[in-house]
């Protein structure tokens, strides 16, 4: 997404990326998620890593997505 608005904030599991897109989508944050290996399966070639996918928001919600983003990265692991 070179020469967009957008920056990636988080690269994860398909379940651990809705769970973070609801809580950002709670707050107003629109995000865009990203899944390579998807996109190579519809296409008919391969990933190296399945299930992986990168979440993007717009530049000027990084600071307030990264803090969500730390939340529930900390209550998953606790």
């Amino acid at each position: 997404m070179d020469g967009s608005n957008y920056i990636k904030v988080f690269t994860g599991s398909f379940i651990i990326t809705q769970f973070i897109v609801d809580k950002l989508e709670a707050v107003g944050i629109n995000a865009i998620v990203k899944d390579e290996s998807e996109s190579g399966r519809l296409a008919g070639f391969g990933a190296s890593i399945q299930g992986q996918q990168d979440l993007y928001v717009n530049k000027e919600e990084e600071k307030a997505s990264l803090a969500i983003i730390e939340a529930v990265s900390s209550d998953l692991e606790a």
